[in-house]
């Protein structure tokens, strides 16, 4: 492997040959606003296997996703014995300090219920395939906590996060599911989203609750070496009111368009290669003022690459501070290609 080409967090770990024997190095590999998962390791982590693709959403039983994702508590690392397609019976909330890790077999959590991350921090989720995500209704559930609690309707996301932070997404397949494929919202902060491949959705990525929701003004987010596309519509991402740091993508063409923001949200897009559609809307952004006036949102684009006819709109506003990873090193982004 050390002939190819990588990005900054596969090579990481990947030139490891034993990586299987020392997976939580993972931990040290994340880049951008979620900052290196330092809370995920060390000599007190529990190393749980899943061995049962079953699943029970208010008794879980040992062995299952369910069991190790929402019922232990404290640092988890969890890995899969097998190949193994999953179908969550209720959304699965993840506790807090806990690892999916998903390399070396092939995983499916597909066709019912998927994830949420619920009031819960330093979480990561790699190497997995998450798709066909349905709507649920009301029910009881296991909560992050090792408790049962009451769960409302939840729409049919692949992952959607709820006032959570330090939370990392990685290396996972994305694709056909009834809303989003991944939400940000209410609070949540400090998110690093990369290496993952969105596909095949209309809505894929909201970041920041709703226009009336003032904390995500907080919000940070960098979205890092993914693949946005064939078959995708909109949203990559869509931005309410925080800060997004979107850099080296690669975007595969888009029928509405590829990045949107409302509610004064600030936008660094840079390293990213825009393709355009062959036919319809060739220009990258779209954006919503909520008083009459673009120049109050702020969409920057540094070293991007436009081809078919792609375009970008910038706009300078200054609304919202944007935070720099030069302020923690072993979070700032290094080595950025096309």
């Amino acid at each position: 492997m050390s002939g190819l080409r990588m990005n900054v967090i596969d090579q990481c770990w990947r030139l490891n040959p034993e990586w299987r024997r020392h997976r939580i190095q993972l931990a040290m590999c994340s880049v951008g606003y979620a900052g290196k998962m330092t809370n995920n390791i060390g000599k007190d982590v529990i190393h749980y296997k899943v061995t049962d693709p079953n699943d029970d959403p208010v008794n879980p039983k040992p062995g299952t996703l369910r069991y190790g994702a929402s019922v232990i508590q404290g640092k988890v690392w969890i890995t899969f014995q097998r190949d193994m397609h999953i179908k969550l019976a209720r959304p699965l909330l993840i506790s807090s300090f806990t690892a999916i890790d998903g390399r070396g077999v092939e995983v499916h959590i597909a066709h019912n219920a998927c994830f949420m991350i619920y009031k819960a921090t330093n979480i990561i989720i790699h190497g997995l395939r998450i798709h066909h995500c349905k709507p649920q209704g009301p029910g009881m559930v296991m909560g992050g906590e090792g408790k049962v609690i009451s769960l409302g309707h939840v729409d049919g996301d692949a992952v959607r996060l709820v006032s959570a932070s330090k939370i990392w997404i990685d290396h996972n397949t994305l694709y056909r599911c009834s809303d989003g494929l991944l939400d940000v919202t209410r609070g949540s902060t400090d998110v690093t989203v990369s290496n993952n491949w969105f596909r095949d959705q209309d809505k894929v990525m909201l970041l920041g609750h709703d226009d009336g929701y003032i904390r995500d003004q907080n919000m940070k987010v960098t979205v890092v070496y993914n693949h946005f596309g064939p078959n995708c519509n909109q949203r990559m991402p869509r931005i309410r009111h925080g800060y997004a740091h979107v850099a080296n993508n690669l975007y595969q063409g888009w029928l509405q368009y590829a990045i949107g923001g409302s509610m004064e949200p600030s936008l660094k897009s840079e390293a990213n290669l825009f393709i355009a559609p062959t036919s319809g809307s060739k220009e990258v952004t779209w954006r919503k003022s909520s008083n009459g006036n673009d120049k109050a949102l702020e969409f920057h684009s540094v070293r991007d690459v436009f081809e078919n006819g792609a375009s970008f709109t910038v706009t300078k506003g200054g609304q919202v501070p944007k935070p720099n990873y030069n302020a923690n090193k072993d979070s700032k982004l290094q080595m950025l290609h096309v």
